[in-house]
């Protein structure tokens, strides 16, 4: 019996390993072309590693592209739909929790109803809309698309988290005089860090990497987020793949430090729906 525990362990642990194999390997083969001279690219065929490296690919991306721009342009959408998002599906998410009103099951089934088309039937008509406002081609244009896509969902995250508080905490504030909103902002809202994290963080790695809007309202590199960007790396008869990976894994960059910052919360966040006592 004990031996079957052992096997079963080690099985378990075989189990993780190659999943984080299979995780990481893509990552690690960006690196891997974003560091291989053009000469060896294809000379060399399949090598786990190439016989040489440079930097060559960094350089010019970073001193003699766009991508600069395209980096700022994603930063400046990414977080700022992060921001506004999650700041509108707290009080959302809070008013759904805690309020019963008429019309509440209807607006829970609009914004359900939201998640159902597939994003590029609606393409056509969002352009159509923002064109007059002046909004293509505009960072603010796309972060109004993002927040309008991204609200409903984390506004159902948010939601579990406030479900999961006892309103004893807010009513006994309550009771001590303070307001409703009083009660919100300094004892609930402290409550819900993980969840605020976990929506920041889901918020912002799809900001980050959308490409169908980016793609259609942008025209022009002023504009451009960085999945937009990449397609510079392609000619019409060629792929710099060299430095296509180079962008790529300096794109990596943001998004891990983000991640790296919230991790604390972000983890309590994406498992404190698990155990309920």
């Amino acid at each position: 019996m004990r031996s079957s525990r052992i096997a079963l362990t080690v099985a378990h642990r075989l189990a993780i390993l190659a999943y984080i194999v299979v995780a990481l390997f893509p990552l690690y083969w960006l690196l891997k072309v974003a560091v291989t001279p053009n000469n060896l690219l294809y000379s060399e065929g399949v090598r786990m590693w190439p016989s040489a490296t440079t930097f060559e690919h960094f350089r010019f991306v970073i001193a003699h592209s766009a991508f600069p721009t395209f980096f700022k342009n994603s930063l400046i959408v990414a977080g700022s739909t992060a921001l506004v998002v999650t700041i509108i599906a707290s009080l959302s998410g809070y008013a759904l929790s805690r309020f019963s009103f008429k019309a509440k099951y209807w607006i829970v089934g609009l914004m359900l109803l939201t998640q159902m088309f597939p994003l590029v039937m609606l393409v056509a008509p969002i352009f159509k809309m923002l064109s007059p406002l002046g909004l293509t081609n505009s960072l603010t244009g796309l972060v109004i698309v993002y927040s309008a896509f991204n609200v409903p969902f984390a506004t159902f995250l948010m939601q579990s988290f406030f479900d999961g508080i006892p309103k004893d905490l807010e009513e006994a504030a309550m009771i001590d005089g303070a307001t409703q909103f009083v009660a919100f902002r300094q004892i609930i809202l402290p409550l819900t860090l993980p969840g605020i994290a976990a929506t920041l963080g889901f918020v912002f790695t799809a900001a980050w990497s959308e490409l169908l809007f980016a793609l259609m309202l942008i025209s022009g590199n002023d504009a451009a987020t960085f999945p937009v960007g990449l397609l510079s790396f392609v000619s019409k008869f060629s792929v710099n793949f060299g430095q296509m990976m180079a962008a790529g894994v300096l794109a990596l960059i943001p998004a891990c430090l983000f991640f790296l910052l919230i991790q604390r919360y972000l983890v309590q966040g994406l498992t404190a729906g698990a155990v309920k006592g």
